[in-house]
């Protein structure tokens, strides 16, 4: 199996509005638990989410935020994002193809899940590079993704959050870490 691009995801959410059970599985909700966490107490001010996806994760973020920027790069993910949060007038929900300029220029925590395996090396350090610059000291940045591989992604899942923290050239401190033998979340503070 070759890595899925961005027209493989496309298709993906415009035959199946959930082609992962992202809004029913157990453990999806679990994995969101700890990225709500990851973000620190609610309401947390601005919150760049990088590749929504289907809304999932949108939906609960957007009860923790006071301004929620939803990013997808897929159109029909996209349509599925602005669905999901409704009519709710504190979320922007945009198509933004990674790397890519971000909707604001500086945000108060940023959630960057079951991404950055489906980027390749300098698509990651760019957006890296962009993440460090939009969040400001004492900023949050949760990173959650699988810990095994998948046969489509671009990249290993070992190691990818520390390839990606260090592409930011910024200073982390980890604030919170849950894991499990499928995924993990962790949580830092920009110093």
């Amino acid at each position: 199996m070759k890595p899925i691009d961005l027209h493989g995801f496309d298709r993906k959410f415009a035959q199946d509005d959930d082609p992962w059970r992202t809004f029913s599985n157990r453990d999806e909700a679990r994995k969101r638990r700890a990225i709500l966490r990851g973000i620190g107490p609610a309401p947390v001010g601005r919150i760049l989410e990088l590749a929504a996806g289907n809304g999932s994760n949108s939906v609960a973020l957007a009860r923790a935020a006071l301004r929620l920027d939803a990013t997808e790069g897929t159109r029909s993910g996209t349509e599925l994002v602005r669905r999901a949060v409704g009519g709710d007038r504190r979320v922007r929900v945009e198509r933004l193809v990674l790397p890519g300029r971000f909707p604001g220029t500086a945000y108060d925590a940023m959630v960057v899940a079951e991404l950055l395996y489906y980027l390749s090396p300098a698509a990651m350090a760019k957006v890296a590079r962009d993440t460090a610059a939009a969040l400001p000291r004492g900023g949050r940045l949760v990173l959650a993704h699988h810990r095994v591989d998948y046969p489509d992604f671009v990249q290993h899942a070992d190691g990818i959050h520390g390839r990606f923290l260090a592409e930011t050239q910024a200073r982390w401190a980890l604030a919170n870490d849950v894991r499990t033998g499928r995924w993990r979340v962790q949580s830092y503070v920009r110093g």
